[in-house]
């Protein structure tokens, strides 16, 4: 494996829902290369997504350690953790998430909103990272206007827009068509492949995983043989 990009140390995950107390990661220790592409399997409830907005930075661990790129995600204030995770992690969601009122343009320059680039160099961004997804033609169409396919094209412009170095996605086909589905994951695949990002993506599709050039397995928690 390359140098790590993502280090997790015994990390633990409990969820309180009254008397009852749920582990949703029992002491997981994992390391993630930098510029991989890796595949989180697991049945439902297996802690998949969990692991996944802890490295985000959307979740914190209740025990262990979570390092991306060296930054101990679970010690940062909020303030400084969504300035963190504007610049260094690109999030692609099941449902898409997308502003319905906004164009694909303006879906695609919200994170950027947040950085110091005028509006000039705000264009040029959005611009390069829809056309890097195949929809250079469509800065003006609202979500509504779009496939889902695209809609989840533009979800991915916009992960990738700030340029992060790392990008995870939560079952990004789960709510696509199989030519919808390839689409996009042969996009992440070149993201991947050709612009160095590593991608570390939750699916419990095999045909999905197999883009991914490695597959780690979960179940209740806890971490399974790895299928190489």
């Amino acid at each position: 494996m390359t140098e790590p990009i993502v280090q997790i140390r015994e990390l633990s995950k409990l969820y309180s829902h009254g008397e009852i107390e749920v582990i949703a990661l029992d002491r997981i220790t994992l390391d993630f290369g930098a510029g991989e592409f890796v595949a989180l399997m697991g049945p439902s409830g297996s802690g998949k997504s969990t692991l996944l907005h802890i490295m985000a930075g959307i979740d914190r661990p209740t025990t262990g350690q979570c390092l991306v790129q060296g930054t101990d995600v679970a010690t940062l204030s909020e303030t400084a953790l969504a300035e963190w995770r504007n610049q260094n992690v690109g999030f692609v969601f099941q449902t898409f998430n997308l502003v319905p009122v906004l164009t694909a343009f303006e879906n695609v320059e919200l994170p950027l909103l947040l950085t110091a680039l005028n509006a000039r160099e705000r264009r040029e961004h959005v611009e390069t990272a829809l056309e890097l997804v195949g929809l250079a033609d469509r800065l003006k169409h609202l979500p509504r206007q779009l496939s889902g396919g695209q809609e989840q094209r533009v979800a991915i412009a916009r992960a990738i827009v700030a340029d992060p170095t790392l990008i995870v996605a939560d079952e990004p086909t789960g709510n696509l068509d199989a030519h919808s589905a390839a689409d996009v994951l042969t996009l992440l695949q070149r993201l991947n492949r050709e612009m160095g990002k590593t991608v570390i993506m939750v699916t419990h599709d095999p045909r999905a995983a197999s883009y991914a050039q490695r597959t780690v397995h979960l179940e209740k928690g806890e971490l399974l043989n790895e299928a190489l």
